[in-house]
């Protein structure tokens, strides 16, 4: 597949397809002959995982830490396992805290909500 059609295919820019194979948030992508880059299904993996993670909120720094220890090869998969558990706890403790907030301001909606109705703004 050519730049554009992945672009389009995921939503991406052209300029964020090379940034992330330029800084390592995906291994360097199949070239033809010629040097222009063609995505074969490995590479289009590999950007499906960078979009899923980087949308999960993940640093970029995990993700390029991440591609680096996967390209070492299987006998490093200890590693790879301890960073993507460090990440996801960090993802968990995230999330409660947008729990916490949702709660919080689902409170603040029903006051208002009750208040429109009756007039009267008045907080438990």
């Amino acid at each position: 597949m050519t730049i554009k059609e992945v672009s389009e295919r995921y939503d991406l820019s052209q300029d964020t397809l090379r940034y992330y194979e330029r800084v390592g948030m995906i291994p360097p992508v199949h070239r033809t002959a010629s040097g222009i880059r063609d995505y074969q299904p490995d590479d289009l993996g590999w950007i499906e995982l960078a979009k899923c993670m980087r949308g999960a909120g993940l640093p970029v720094e995990a993700i390029i830490e991440y591609v680096k220890l996967a390209q070492e090869g299987e006998h490093i998969i200890p590693a790879r396992l301890q960073l993507l558990t460090e990440q996801r706890e960090l993802l968990l403790e995230q999330k409660e805290k947008i729990d916490t907030t949702l709660k919080r301001l689902n409170y603040k909606i029903e006051r208002y909500e009750i208040a429109v109705e009756t007039g009267e703004l008045k907080w438990d």
